[in-house]
């Protein structure tokens, strides 16, 4: 069993991997559930994911709040992950990226992102964009402010992996940070490919089963990727306690 603490250190871990793979950078945000609450989660105050420490996350329940009267400053888009919680008891962590790598097709009404290779697979399922202005209205910020959004967001996200957002960028999800880490860096590695691909020709795109048994074959060793992104950018000694 995760501790509390060891939670903590996996969020400000997987916060610094994501800024060196360039899928955060001033802006984003990950975080996991609770390891002893299912009905909260653990997020960093609001804070460049490269900076976070595991004395930067908080505590927060499914109503956006924060459980310590005393927290600083939280992350205005801490819906995305409180309302996915409360939708998906099988997603234990989460990561929200405005990698530019994947932007193109999110704005694009007639492009789809596919699985373009094996390590992929997760990327059968992707919905097509969201759409805040479909709930927000047209005037909005494309930011998911309160519950109402995160709810419709997570409702969108359905049992998918990877949900893009229009104009805005995506969110991914996994049974543990490892696994929401790698989705989301290599979501946009897929994006990357995928458009590069079309400047040949038509891609051959992984079929439904080729996707699924590619999956399973990755995930069954997803501490490779995740023990080597610890190692390159690992959170210093003095700030890990």
């Amino acid at each position: 069993m995760t501790t509390e603490a060891e939670a903590k250190l996996e969020i400000a871990q997987a916060s610094r991997i994501l800024f060196g793979e360039a899928i955060l950078d001033a802006f984003g945000h990950v975080s996991r559930r609770h390891p002893d609450r299912p009905d909260r989660f653990l997020i960093s105050r609001s804070l460049a994911p490269g900076q976070v420490t595991p004395t930067d996350v908080l505590e927060v329940d499914f109503d956006g709040k924060a459980v310590s009267d005393a927290a600083p400053r939280l992350f205005l888009e801490r819906f995305i992950h409180a309302e996915i919680y409360r939708q998906r008891r099988d997603v234990d962590a989460v990561v929200h990226s405005h990698a530019m790598g994947v932007l193109p097709f999110a704005a694009v009404p007639t492009a789809r992102v596919q699985p373009i290779c094996h390590m992929c697979g997760f990327l059968r399922d992707t919905p097509s964009p969201f759409d805040v202005a479909d709930h927000a209205g047209p005037g909005s910020d494309l930011l998911i402010r309160n519950s109402e959004l995160g709810a419709a967001l997570a409702k969108h996200l359905g049992a998918a992996a990877v949900t893009l957002m229009r104009g805005h960028g995506y969110t991914a999800v996994g049974a543990s940070i490892a696994e929401a880490t790698y989705r989301a860096i290599y979501t946009a590695r897929n994006c990357e490919a995928q458009q590069s691909a079309h400047v040949l020709g038509m891609p051959v795109y992984l079929t439904a089963a080729e996707a699924e048994a590619t999956e399973a074959s990755v995930i069954s060793q997803i501490t490779r990727p995740w023990d080597l992104w610890c190692e390159q950018y690992p959170v210093p000694a003095d700030q890990a306690a």
